[in-house]
């Protein structure tokens, strides 16, 4: 998998990923235009939207209903580092389910790929590439 990321101007970047494009940007009190989401809460909507696909995949192969999942995720800011935690993740059945369903959707919820990359953090490598149209020195 892979993403690129482009500087628009300012905080604005474009976000592509195979033929979709989204905009990513900052606050206004942030130095920004607020013409997109920020990364976090990208993060956020990436954790959100892959909690409400796997729950609706329950909902589907059980033949229990064909729309109307609706999840929200919250988090708190933390500091040193600064970062995201805290997470929860509420889902919206949009059928009344039984206790044994219930606990088998949060189960099903539990195998999103987002949730267990946080769960479960990767090793990440920060590589920098210097463009050749950086100014020369004098």
């Amino acid at each position: 998998m892979e993403i690129t990321v482009e500087q628009i101007e300012g905080a604005r970047f474009s976000i592509q990923a195979r033929n979709h494009v989204i905009s990513c940007d900052q606050p206004e009190d942030n130095g920004g235009k607020d013409m997109g989401m920020t990364p976090p809460e990208l993060l956020l909507a990436s954790l959100g939207s892959c909690a409400a696909y796997y729950a609706a995949e329950y909902l589907r192969v059980r033949k229990l209903a064909e729309s109307g999942v609706s999840v929200s995720v919250t988090a708190e800011k933390l500091k040193g580092p600064a970062r995201l935690g805290n997470f929860q993740i509420h889902v919206s059945s949009p059928v009344q389910l039984s206790p044994e369903q219930r606990e088998a959707m949060v189960r099903s919820v539990e195998h999103c790929v987002v949730k267990a990359t946080l769960a479960n953090p990767p090793q990440i490598e920060v590589l920098l590439d210097v463009s050749d149209k950086s100014p020369s020195a004098v």
